[in-house]
């Protein structure tokens, strides 16, 4: 869902990079930072050589030579994506023909809050919900006690750290990649934001309201401490469309060329928005499986860390009976901002 919202913004990206003759003379250089382990990685690496391609046949180019530069944090399963590459290059060839050049696949592990590549050396970046989590935890929440992430009842102390800790996180992003990006080159970004200024507001916690009271429910069962729960705290931030803007102009090496917002239904197979209806209410036992299941994929080595791995078989079971109640009251949706920016 997200990729195909994403794919009119990377096409058009590309399209505008047509007129930089340098950057086709020879080797085309992609990172895709924060790119996980899974087959999706090397689709949105296929959709990016693709759109390529087309720009330069459409602009009578020859196709240069591509480098995907497939970064992730050190602890990420990169065998999974080797072991995916032969059938990528093997179709690669089969779509393209042997006469469409090369392609060469590499992984760089490490933050991408530390510099991951030489000066002036890439071309193209992309980066698809990653960036909204931070580099650690923020300082200073001692005060969000049986929280584990900014809600309602967060202190004010505590909202203002974390979105401290976000602009000196983009910031010092923005940094980075500007002295790893060609002049001229571009950058498209899909970050997990929130409608309102309020970074309290409903829009902001999502899969984590559902986490929090399942873990409250265990503490009255006994089955956590109330001092583990008030010590962990979920790294992450959703900004406002605002922030985003602010931070990228007051940095200053690169410049905003589109902005896009758009949401996503909880419930892929709902593509109503707005109106709660029966089938809305009744309990949809996949669904609610498939949310338990995605917060599962994003926090447990999180959870197991810090929890030990003996609650979280039970975390979600419980998180999967809370969605069904959560979804009843209303319709869950998250929003999304795209970024593109060329850097200057």
């Amino acid at each position: 869902m997200v990729i195909q919202k994403v794919a009119p913004v990377l096409k058009r990206t590309i399209k505008d990079m047509m007129n930089q003759d340098a950057f086709f003379d020879h080797r085309f250089v992609i990172a895709d930072l924060g790119c996980s382990s899974g087959m999706n990685t090397l689709l949105v690496a296929s959709d990016i050589i693709n759109t390529l391609h087309e720009a330069c046949q459409e602009n009578n180019r020859k196709t240069p030579q591509f480098q995907v530069c497939l970064n992730y944090l050190f602890g990420n399963d990169f065998n999974n994506l080797f072991q995916l590459l032969p059938n990528f290059y093997t179709t690669f060839k089969k779509d393209k023909g042997e006469i469409f050049g090369s392609c060469f696949v590499s992984a760089v592990p490490g933050s991408f809050y530390d510099r991951l590549f030489p000066d002036e050396s890439l071309h193209f970046v992309h980066s698809s919900y990653s960036v909204h989590w931070l580099s650690k935890v923020p300082e200073g929440l001692e005060d969000s006690k049986l929280n584990i992430c900014i809600t309602k009842t967060s202190p004010l102390n505590v909202v203002q750290a974390y979105r401290k800790h976000f602009c000196s996180d983009f910031t010092k992003f923005l940094q980075l990649r500007s002295e790893e990006m060609v002049r001229g080159g571009h950058m498209v970004l899909t970050i997990r934001g929130r409608s309102s200024l309020d970074p309290t507001s409903d829009d902001s916690n999502g899969f984590w309201e559902l986490l929090t009271v399942s873990l409250l429910e265990m503490l009255k069962e006994g089955l956590v401490r109330e001092s583990d729960i008030n010590s962990f705290n979920i790294p992450f931030y959703f900004p406002h469309e605002n922030e985003l803007g602010s931070i990228i102009e007051a940095h200053g090496s690169f410049s905003l060329d589109n902005m896009n917002i758009f949401e996503t239904n909880w419930n892929q197979d709902d593509t109503d928005y707005t109106v709660m209806n029966e089938i809305a209410h009744q309990s949809n036992h996949k669904l609610e499986k498939r949310i338990a299941k995605s917060i599962r994929a994003i926090v447990e080595p999180l959870l197991t860390s810090h929890f030990g791995i003996s609650i979280i078989e039970k975390l979600f079971e419980k998180c999967e009976k809370n969605a069904t109640q959560h979804l009843a009251n209303k319709k869950k949706r998250d929003l999304s901002i795209v970024v593109s920016l060329t850097k200057k």
